[in-house]
């Protein structure tokens, strides 16, 4: 069974998962935060970030929902 943790997904397991996945908890993510269905530009845009992040400051420990996000 395969756990949507969104905003708490870690980046050690982020940065190994598919594009598909990673969509799958930005979105969760963005939900949780707003409410609101995101569009697929702030996933994508989201999901940009969060990869940058985790891949520089970010350790993997850090939660994506760190990374700096509008």
């Amino acid at each position: 069974q395969i756990i949507n943790t969104g905003g708490d997904t870690k980046c050690s397991d982020f940065k190994g998962q598919d594009e598909k996945k990673q969509d799958s908890e930005i979105s969760k993510m963005l939900k949780d935060k707003s409410g609101n269905e995101p569009n697929n530009l702030e996933v994508s845009a989201t999901r940009a970030s969060a990869l940058v992040y985790c891949q520089t400051i970010g350790t993997p420990d850090s939660k994506i929902s760190d990374a700096p996000h509008g």
